[in-house]
């Protein structure tokens, strides 16, 4: 796209009076760019020294119950079958330890979904809140 002169005298038609903002918005998205990539850089933090303490963890966590339901329905408590009567005794005093275990429920694929909600019912009902579902990966 060219650009005319107008031909001789006064006429002032042909010139612009409007500001070229291309290079003013060019600047501003460099300078954008700048702040961006060095805001990271600064850190807001106050430098102190904290004080050194060797200390040991005394709290342990207890360890989780390995709960499987095979394909006919039997109930698995560490690797060791249980009736379901026993499964919500074991339930009771897992519970009412002071560290509330963690289930890891490993339930095949061809059992009975009324078995692992059963399980999962006596479970809650015995205080046995935390259980995680094991599944394989493909």
């Amino acid at each position: 796209m060219a650009f005319t002169q107008p031909s001789g005298g006064d006429d002032d038609s042909g010139l612009m009076a409007e500001i070229n903002m291309t290079p003013f918005v060019d600047v501003m998205l460099v300078l954008l760019i700048v702040f961006i990539v060095t805001l990271p850089v600064i850190q807001h933090s106050v430098k102190i020294e904290l004080p050194k303490a060797a200390s040991s963890s005394s709290a342990s966590h207890p360890e989780a119950i390995q709960l499987t339901i095979d394909q006919s329905g039997k109930i698995y408590w560490n690797n060791e079958l249980v009736s379901f009567d026993e499964f919500e005794k074991k339930a009771k005093q897992a519970a009412s330890s002071d560290q509330m275990p963690e289930v890891n429920l490993r339930a095949d694929k061809r059992v009975v979904y009324d078995k692992v909600a059963q399980v999962l019912s006596a479970s809650k009902r015995n205080g046995l809140l935390k259980i995680g579902f094991v599944t394989e990966t493909p």
